[in-house]
């Protein structure tokens, strides 16, 4: 491999480099843009400011913290950027930034602006577009109104093109199709603002803002020309005072329109980029759907020499509306077909139609765009277009007037790998979820028998987690104000209606007056979480705290009201009224949430329950930034005394208790990776739940722990170089993965390593909610220049690599769509992470080998796949899971399937400077487990503990067995077992199975060796969890015990079960002794074995040991399915106290129907198939 140069490149590059290449993303460049514009001004002797205000979301949702972040170069430059406190009022400043010359005092010559909005926030503030339109721009000012679009709705309530609206308020919409262009139109979009007195509509979307490019920036590439066909009238088209609205109105649609084309047509903005010399089957195109069409002429394989022997064209439009018609009209002369390639509705297609529609017959092209001539589909205006779908539809097209067989091969082709998507069914779905430790994991609760109405931020989540009820939504700022339409008309009484801060800041105390005005029975809970956690723990526009909160909506005639959270001593004395609130609104723990609830619902009218907690996600930024006190204690679970029944999952909805398959069943652990702190997992009902206070982790074991620095040279020779791919045409990466674990860091590290080494390349996110756990998919690309890189999303059979950072979203069909069977690698890593399914499911599997195996299928070649545990290898080696998709990167990159340098990605990494020292040993990890992972398995490898180690054979299962009902009672209680397991092994060997064996050996054991006080307190002290704890923590720390001893814990008033506490180490000793007590189980003197609990699993015991003999002397080939399934019952009863009950009576409803099934001549034949 040939050593590349590296260019010298700072990450300030991109707002401070004047000419040159340099690497930013679109949001950046939407940062950029303003400086740009400041230094051309000042070049040109003015002297200008710039306003920028609005409300951010997706695809603008990290515009407002990208701002804050150049602050130093915003500022310098007279930039002056003020979140609105929502659209309409934003967009309200930013009209008041072109009235400044109005009047004396003007500092200025004129402030150039920029409105921006999420498309809901388009819709929100037509008034002002409207009114603001109409007024126009000062004669060196100019406004960008940003649209952020949503197409495919990722991050969305529905879908949004914002086009429309802009047409509604007679604003010229600019669509640029990549990051390149957002720079370029920017400055278009000004000048043309200036020129024409209107407001420009320019559109963003997630190809254009969310994807990262290296592109080209010089004080001359956009130059300006102002029209020479255009007769300004006199006085200008800019602001003025007064300006009745019909003389503005007048002069908006006689002249500004038309200023608008006329410097539309100088300028060029729309252009013929294909031109073949013999027109015959022209593209009309913008935006995202130009770079489309790019891509799916080379995915057809029609280059431009065949595209002009073929005669194709194709016109760019950079204004879609208004169509500037002396450019389309010289393009649509002498075409027999005129094919319209646009997004969502309509626009440039009914435009055209309308200016050809007077030309006669024979020379007018047929035109289609969203349908055919027979009024049938060929571009659908729902979602978004991909290349694939674009190329099918220009082939089918092509293939009427040509008979090219190697084209109707790709269309096919291109349809199959398209098709994909909807064939391929992953049998999981990683959806978007709440963060562990999200307050919204505890406060979208509702009490039985209640539903509540969602709203808009990351609680909208709760629509699609059944237990929370949250069954309807509203536009931001409308929450709850369908119920005032319902209420009159239902036997409901009440709603609860869930409201974020932010968005309660922004519109929704509107909504709550509402309600209050109507006087219907709500609640209404203030979900306060101190930042705007969906688009990235910006603070809420504005200072607003609870105490504020409270004491608005006492003002407006709110009379019922309390704080719940989980943080009360920050309010004063517990039982106290609190300095800080309004009199008579009380605070509450947290824990009592569904108690306050039950109170709220049943007090007439409007109340509301301002639940205060820390953004979760926020709280880990601040910590790390040492903003927030970290509290100095982990929560463990001691598996052996957990039951796998998931009381704690149900309790805490957290992601970060995980499954652990152990040889006594499916048991929970605390990531710790993962793990927020929020500690709600404790309140599980079962005595596993330890709190180590004090001590911090331990770090990985010294064979391990000098890897940090890049050690470990001494184990492993030097790496070979291995010979990297060719850029004859483009390289597509596609990298999936879970939102929040770094998979857009990769796509960013392999975009800088590109600009690093000269070469072109482009990067696309596409997170919507992923940032909350779901899916996260990156599309990178890579070429010798920018100028190869059409369209940055990856085609349909377009990836050269699959990087599979999560084989859920590997194994999805919008992954695997992208495979081209026989040609792409696949490098995937194996380890099956959980889904929020998990939370309500305890029995819920990653079915990883069957993933796996349609994986490799797909793929055409077994031999295409490697799959590697990088989740497992990467926290033994380095200690935080967050080094896994790094180590999966140098993993790729060893097998020689990256196609940049290991020293441009590692310069790459110092450059992000954020954990670069493990960073980079993550990524050399991954190389020496891709030239020697049994050697890496061996390093990484913890000793293993005994009950994980898994049985291999009956004879294994059975004596681990008798060995713990030993230890669990004496040898005669072991013997007990013995005797009734070889009893079915004897009876079973005549059928040459030992299933049912098996299954007797498990669940026996699992009903003898149950947990009672005796038990845990031995499983405490026996050594095994104090080794487990002093194997992950160092330090001085003390262990804190969350028990629910009958004899000391209080009873919950509503629900009747008991309240667990925390006992002190002391707990320890107690333990010790009561370990020794077992001697006294089952006898007089037990005292614990006369309760309705004790007795009621001895009888289960009793029960199991009558039934085996009836599965015996009924055992048969055909009754052999039914008797394991019976003997197997007993998995079901699992958890302490209320849960174990619970679950014994499904269990033993479950065993009624097997004995019954088992009983019916000739039905066991059936439930055996």
């Amino acid at each position: 491999m040939t050593a590349t140069a590296l260019a010298s490149v700072s990450l300030e590059d991109k707002y401070t480099l004047d000419s040159g290449r340099i690497y930013l993303t679109g949001i950046q460049a939407l940062v950029r843009l303003p400086l740009m514009q400041r230094r051309r001004d000042e070049a040109a002797g003015l002297n200008t400011a710039c306003f920028i205000s609005g409300y951010r979301g997706s695809p603008l949702g990290g515009y407002d913290q990208a701002l804050w972040a150049a602050r130093k170069f915003l500022q310098k430059q007279q930039i002056e950027f003020q979140p609105g406190l929502n659209e309409d009022l934003g967009a309200t400043a930013v009209w008041g930034s072109q009235q400044v010359g109005m009047w004396p005092g003007a500092k200025h010559d004129g402030v150039f602006g920029i409105w921006y909005g999420k498309g809901p926030g388009v819709d929100r503030s037509g008034d002002v577009l409207k009114h603001a339109n109409f007024a126009g721009t000062s004669k060196f000012g100019g406004v960008l109104a940003l649209a952020g679009d949503d197409h495919a709705c990722k991050s969305s309530t529905v879908p949004h093109q914002s086009e429309h609206a802009f047409i509604a308020h007679m604003m010229p919409v600019l669509n640029p199709a990549n990051v390149q262009e957002i720079l370029d139109y920017g400055l278009y979009g000004w000048a043309m603002s200036r020129y024409s007195g209107l407001w420009v509509g320019f559109k963003t979307i997630a190809e254009n803002v969310d994807s990262s490019a290296s592109v080209y920036v010089d004080p001359n590439r956009v130059g300006i020309v102002l029209p020479d066909d255009f007769a300004m009238p006199p006085g200008g088209l800019n602001i003025r005072w007064p300006d009745p609205p019909l003389v503005q109105e007048e002069r908006l649609m006689r002249d500004k329109l038309y200023a608008a084309l006329a410097f539309a047509r100088a300028n060029r903005l729309d252009h013929l980029v294909y031109d073949s010399g013999r027109h015959r089957f022209g593209i009309v195109t913008t935006g995202k759907s130009y770079l489309d069409v790019r891509q799916a002429l080379d995915d057809l394989g029609i280059d431009r020499e065949l595209a002009a022997q073929l005669g194709i064209c194709i016109y760019k439009v950079g204004m879609p509306w208004p169509l500037e018609p002396t450019g389309v009209r010289a393009f649509a002369e002498g075409l027999d077909e005129l094919i319209v390639v646009e997004e969502k509705r309509a626009l440039i297609e009914n435009q055209l139609k309308e200016q050809l529609y007077n030309w006669q017959a024979d020379k007018r092209p047929v035109i289609v765009g969203k349908f055919d001539e027979k009024r049938d589909w060929i571009l659908p205006s729902t979602g978004e277009l991909t290349p694939a779908q674009i190329a099918v539809a220009i082939g089918r097209r092509l293939l009427k007037y040509l008979d090219h067989p190697g084209l109707a091969e790709r269309v096919r082709y291109l349809e199959e790998r398209e098709g994909q998507k909807k064939i391929v069914k992953a049998a999981v779905d990683r959806i978007p979820y709440f963060c562990s430790g999200c307050p919204h994991n505890t406060s979208t609760r509702v009490p039985e028998g209640s539903r509540a109405m969602a709203g808009i931020g990351c609680h909208y989540m709760a629509t699609w987690m059944p237990d929370r009820k949250a069954e309807t939504f509203s536009q931001m700022g409308g929450e709850g104000a369908a119920w005032i339409g319902q209420a009159p008309f239902t036997d409901t009484r009440h709603v609860f209606v869930n409201l974020g801060d932010g968005t309660y800041f922004h519109s929704g105390s509107l909504a709550i007056r509402a309600a209050l005005a109507a006087g219907v029975n709500a609640t209404y809970k203030i979900l306060y979480n101190d930042a705007v956690a969906m688009t990235g723990g910006q603070p809420v526009d504005g200072t607003i705290t609870v105490p504020m909160i409270a004491a608005q909506l006492k003002a407006e005639g709110v009379e019922t009201m309390v704080v719940v959270t989980d943080r009360p001593e920050i309010y004063g004395e517990p039982g106290t009224q609190s300095k800080l609130l309004p009199a008579g609104v009380p605070v509450e723990h947290r824990d009592a949430l569904d108690h306050v609830q039950q109170r709220l619902r049943e007090t007439p009218g409007v109340s509301v329950m301002i639940y205060d907690q820390t953004c979760a996600a926020e709280k880990r930024r601040r910590r790390k930034r040492g903003l927030m006190e970290d509290p100095a204690r982990r929560v463990v679970i001691n598996e052996a005394v957990c039951e796998g029944c998931g009381d704690c999952s149900k309790v805490s909805n957290c992601l970060s208790v995980v499954p652990v398959e152990t040889e006594f069943g499916r048991k929970r652990a605390i990531d710790q990776s993962s793990c927020n702190k929020d500690f709600s997992c404790v309140n599980g009902f079962c005595p596993s739940f330890v709190s180590v206070l004090g001590g911090k982790l331990r770090k990985p074991k010294p064979a391990a722990a000098k890897t940090t620095e890049g050690g470990a040279t001494d184990l492993f020779p030097v790496l070979p170089e291995p010979e990297l791919p060719s850029l004859d045409q483009p390289y597509g990466i596609m990298i999936t993965g879970i939102g929040g674990t770094g998979v857009v860091t990769i796509g960013a590290l392999l975009g800088m390593a590109s600009h690093l080494e000269g070469k072109g390349v482009s990067v696309l996110d596409q997170a919507g909610l992923a940032q909350k756990g779901g899916a996260v998919v990156s599309h990178v690309r890579i070429a010798r220049t920018p100028e190869a890189i059409h369209a940055v999303r990856i085609a349909a059979g377009g990836a050269k690599l699959m990087l599979g950072c999560d084989l859920v979203v590997a194994a999805g069909g919008e992954a695997q769509s992208k495979i081209h069977p026989g040609l792409t690698r696949q490098v995937v890593n194996s380890h099956e992470t959980i889904t929020g399914a998990f939370t309500r499911n305890p029995d819920f599997v990653v079915p990883g080998t069957s993933m796996l195996a349609a994986v490799a299928k797909n793929g055409g070649n077994p031999d295409l796949l490697d799959t590697v545990d990088a989740t497992r290898l990467a926290t033994a080696l380095l200690g935080d899971s967050i080094a896994t998709n790094l180590f999966m990167l140098g993993f790729a990159w060893q097998k020689g399937l990256v196609p940049v340098s290991h020293e441009a990605l590692e310069k790459a990494i110092e450059l992000n400077a954020t954990a670069v020292a493990m960073n980079k040993a993550a990524f050399l990890w991954g190389r020496r487990a891709a030239h020697d992972l049994a050697r890496v398995e061996r390093l990484a490898a913890p000793p293993q503990e005994e009950g994980h180690r898994l049985s291999r054979t009956l004879d294994e299962t059975i004596a681990r067995r008798v060995e713990q009902l030993t230890a669990y009672q004496d040898a005669a209680y072991a013997a007990r077992f013995t005797a009734l397991v070889e009893a079915v092994r004897t009876a079973e060997a005549k059928l040459g199975r030992q299933d049912l064996t098996e299954a007797v050996a498990r669940n026996y054991y699992k009903l003898l060796a149950y947990k009672d006080e005796y038990e845990v307190a031995r499983l405490y002290t026996d050594g095994s969890f104090l080794k487990q704890i002093e194997a992950q923590f160092e330090g001085d720390y003390k262990l804190q015990f969350h028990l629910a001893p009958p004899t000391f814990s209080e009873k919950d008033p509503d629900t009747g079960h008991l309240k667990k506490r925390a006992f002190g180490p002391w707990m320890l000793r107690a333990f010790g002794l009561l370990a020794r007590m077992k001697r006294l189980r089952g006898t007089a003197f037990d005292p614990f074995g006369r309760t309705a609990e004790r007795k009621a699993e001895r009888q289960l015991i009793t029960d199991y040991e009558a039934v085996v003999p009836e599965l015996l002397a009924r055992l048969g080939p055909d009754t052999h399915a039914v008797c394991v399934a019976l003997a197997r019952v007993p998995e079901q009863i699992r958890g302490y106290g209320h849960i174990k009950d619970e679950n014994r009576d499904k269990a033993k409803a479950r065993e009624a129907e097997l004995l019954a099934t088992l009983r019916t001549p000739a039905a066991p034949k059936l439930a055996a198939e």
